[in-house]
């Protein structure tokens, strides 16, 4: 098993002592979920505040819609969106601040401006500088796997550990230490249906890697289709919860959930359970 660099270690010291809830700050107007809600910078910073206040270990901050369909855009705007946000929020919070971004030049800004670690939902591959800027800022990163196609027929796990290793390869060409990385198996993205389940399904696989491991499920569409009825993503929570403490005793060291105070009490009973601690 890999230990956290001195740099995760101390952004993180309970990674992998317990499972760490990671709250989600969307300042876009068109996220699947909560698309607008916190635009403002006042509301931005209130979240952040509830955010922590329920128990978030880390609170990320996106500027780009990445749902099924999304619009890309342009950096600049990426970045006015969540540079002043950061801002504000990194030095009042007592959390860490990551920045989810693929765009190198917007974890350029947004660790200039407080933020700690950068998490990429292309793995460091679609702008490979992202890597040198995080190895630059000391900061840990979180690489996703993703897919610019689906393919059903794909075994998706032997996918992920191509994709992986590309990911590695990049990592510690820039000087990432081994230490500050994350794997996340990028549930909601590039896959079928089937797949994602696979994925969660086979999360000690990529467990076996050695890295801690990061899952995202909180209120997406493959939830909605697992429901007998039609779903908002606000009523999502019970999957959410259910995939979550399943990915949580599968592996997962660290959940990317919308509903943090919900998810820190039932993280808490897997780590009872789990890994013995109250």
């Amino acid at each position: 098993m890999i230990q956290a660099s001195p740099a995760l270690a101390g952004l993180l010291p309970d990674l992998r002592r317990r499972v760490l809830v990671m709250g989600i700050l969307n300042v876009t107007p068109d996220s699947f979920s909560d698309g607008g809600l916190f635009v403002g910078e006042a509301e931005a910073c209130a979240q952040a505040d509830r955010l922590v206040a329920e128990g978030a270990a880390i609170v990320d901050v996106g500027g780009e819609s990445t749902r099924p369909g999304h619009t890309p855009v342009p950096a600049e705007e990426e970045q006015a969106r969540v540079v002043p946000v950061i801002r504000a929020i990194a030095p009042r919070v007592g959390a860490p601040v990551s920045i989810d971004t693929y765009k190198a030049s917007t974890a350029e800004a947004a660790l200039a401006a407080g933020a700690r670690i950068v998490n990429d939902v292309w793995g460091l591959q679609r702008e490979p500088d992202i890597a040198h800027v995080a190895a630059d800022h000391g900061a840990p990163v979180i690489v996703m796997h993703n897919r610019e196609t689906i393919d059903p027929g794909l075994d998706i796990v032997a996918d992920m550990l191509r994709f992986f290793e590309r990911s590695l390869g990049i990592a510690r060409k820039a000087g990432i230490p081994d230490g500050d990385i994350v794997l996340d198996p990028g549930i909601g993205f590039g896959k079928s249906w089937e797949q994602h389940l696979d994925a969660l399904r086979r999360l000690p696989e990529i467990r076996a890697l050695g890295f801690p491991l990061l899952v995202g499920v909180s209120r997406k569409s493959l939830l909605g289709r697992l429901h007998d009825r039609e779903t908002r993503p606000a009523d999502r929570l019970y999957g959410s919860l259910a995939s979550h403490t399943l990915a949580a005793t599968l592996g997962a060291d660290i959940v990317r959930v919308h509903d943090v105070a919900a998810h820190v009490d039932a993280m808490r009973v897997v780590d009872a359970v789990m890994r013995g601690r109250r």
